[in-house]
């Protein structure tokens, strides 16, 4: 599986950006798609996720303002980001995780830059 994601840009502080992440073949129904980010000289962290059946899951400094949806039909996960902050500066990955016997598999998009000026 190969992912490819897009979206990311320059904005000011409390504006919006929608990220893309589109991936090679299908999308399973088992899939848990997740949007992580990570900046300067921090570990790569979770955003949000979400599962087959459309449950979803943020971090907490989400506080409302992401959301996570999924096409299967188009394979496509995305990420709408409101009220942007400058903290929010960081590279985004979309990933892939596929549930597997005996191990799930990981995927990984090649990342997105998103800077939010003050």
């Amino acid at each position: 599986v190969q992912l490819q994601a897009s979206g990311g840009g320059l904005v000011q502080t409390g504006g919006s950006l929608r990220l893309s992440c589109s991936a090679s073949g299908s999308i399973f129904g088992g899939d848990v798609m997740g949007w992580y980010r990570q900046a300067p000289g921090n570990q790569r962290e979770l955003v949000a996720s979400i599962a087959s059946g459309g449950s979803t899951n943020y971090a907490d400094f989400v506080e409302g303002r992401f959301t996570i949806s999924r096409d299967n039909a188009k394979s496509m996960v995305h990420l709408q980001m409101n009220s942007l902050k400058p903290e929010d500066t960081a590279v985004y990955y979309c990933e892939l995780a596929r549930p597997g016997v005996p191990v799930w598999g990981f995927y990984w998009g090649q990342g997105t830059l998103v800077t939010v000026s003050s």
